[in-house]
């Protein structure tokens, strides 16, 4: 475990996952853990979190920049973005070519989940490495680690390194928002944000 405050820390961090270890990182909601999409690391996140690989695993990036080439970025998803990010919203956009992920990422479908976290630990691996596959630090069905010491009683065994932040700020996860190519919006998981709170969003945007 390293102060996620350090960078050295960070480079760390960073030379694991690019190993292919799974890394647990702060951020504004839960902690999370975390690797490059790659097969293999993608696998071993599935197996440490005791997860079906149908449910796919959200994508922490540093922007939309880094993926308006690969999901469909209609004027509502853009206004979410920019009033919305960083922050407690996870979007489910349409990909543009369909299987251009790995399916453990999609889930099998033709979406991906999105989130600019509100935190500069993530947002800065995201930015190094590009787009980061996280998902809660827990195994599958137990509560979402607010502490370190949770995430490392929960999937310890499992990661390569821990960033120590103390307890999180906000203790819910985030809020998914599906957008579809149409416009068409479903909240999948009421979270962090409310149905009221995105609509303010969208009002303000």
């Amino acid at each position: 475990m390293l102060p996620a405050n350090d960078p050295d820390a960070l480079v760390a961090a960073a030379s694991a996952m690019l190993a292919g270890g799974i890394v647990g990182m702060p951020t504004e909601t839960v902690y999370g853990i975390g690797v490059v999409p790659r097969p293999e690391a993608l696998a071993a996140l599935v197996q440490a979190k005791g997860r079906s690989e149908e449910k796919g695993i959200a994508v922490l990036i540093d922007g939309l920049d880094q993926v308006d080439g690969l999901v469909e970025v209609t004027p509502a998803v853009a206004r979410l973005a920019a009033a919305g990010w960083p922050g407690p919203l996870t979007l489910v956009l349409p990909l543009r070519v369909p299987g251009s992920v790995p399916e453990i990422v999609s889930g099998g479908r033709d979406t991906l989940g999105l989130r600019v976290p509100d935190h500069p630990v993530p947002r800065a691996l995201a930015r190094q490495l590009g787009p980061i596959a996280v998902t809660s630090a827990n195994r599958s069905g137990e509560p979402a680690a607010t502490i370190p010491e949770e995430l490392i009683a929960s999937v310890g065994h499992a990661l390569a390194l821990v960033l120590d932040d103390g307890p999180v700020r906000g203790g819910v996860a985030s809020t998914v928002l599906a957008v579809g190519r149409d416009g068409a919006m479903q909240v999948l998981r009421e979270g962090a944000l409310s149905t009221a709170d995105i609509e303010a969003l969208l009002g303000g945007a």
